[in-house]
């Protein structure tokens, strides 16, 4: 077994611009004192900067790095709110007790960050009046305005009136909130009735 360092045949340049594995400049080396050098620090030689002369190679763990970089991704992502856009439906003529349920849904999603998309269905004669759902959509608005803003206003979409209202708080400080108020509560212990 030869101890030569072993050349990958795509490799067609002469020399490349090394960097050493904490970041250090190495300078430009031949590609077989490139490949040396990683098999002596038993790391990869890794190309960084294909197109610039000549090219950018560096002596890291490729492994590592590729962890390294999921788990970063990885951990992104679970930091990463999502918004979702919540539907409630309403008729015209709806009875108070029914539209206050209703309210209590748009309080609890805005509560949570999410958008809310309320839609007014018509039909028969009711597409007639239409004044009637502008009025509900207003009420609505002014109801939860303290949890939330008209996003985009109502309009007329075929049979329905929409209207969107978005949250004041972001998703991301609503689950802190929420999170917090849970430890809160985990904290407290219950107390034992005395005998």
């Amino acid at each position: 077994m030869s101890t030569e360092p072993r050349i990958n045949e795509r490799i067609r340049v002469p020399e490349v611009r090394l960097v050493g594995p904490n970041g250090e400049q190495v300078g430009i080396v031949s590609i077989h004192d490139a490949l040396k050098l990683a098999q002596e620090a038993d790391l990869d030689l890794v190309e960084v900067a294909a197109t610039a002369r000549p090219p950018v190679c560096k002596l890291m763990d490729y492994g590592k790095f590729k962890y390294e970089s999921a788990m970063k991704a990885r951990e992104a992502r679970k930091n990463q709110a999502h918004t979702i856009i919540k539907e409630i439906k309403l008729r015209p003529k709806i009875d108070p007790h029914d539209y206050e349920t209703k309210k209590g849904h748009v309080v609890r999603f805005l509560k949570a960050g999410d958008k809310v998309k309320v839609t007014i269905m018509f039909r028969g004669r009711e597409q007639s009046r239409p004044e009637l759902g502008f009025r509900l959509l207003q009420r609505l608005a002014d109801d939860v305005q303290e949890l939330g803003f008209v996003e985009s206003h109502a309009k007329q979409d075929g049979r329905n009136m929409i209207m969107v209202i978005g949250p004041h708080k972001k998703k991301a400080e609503a689950k802190a909130e929420k999170a917090a108020a849970k430890a809160q509560r985990g904290g407290e212990e219950p107390s034992l009735p005395e005998e």
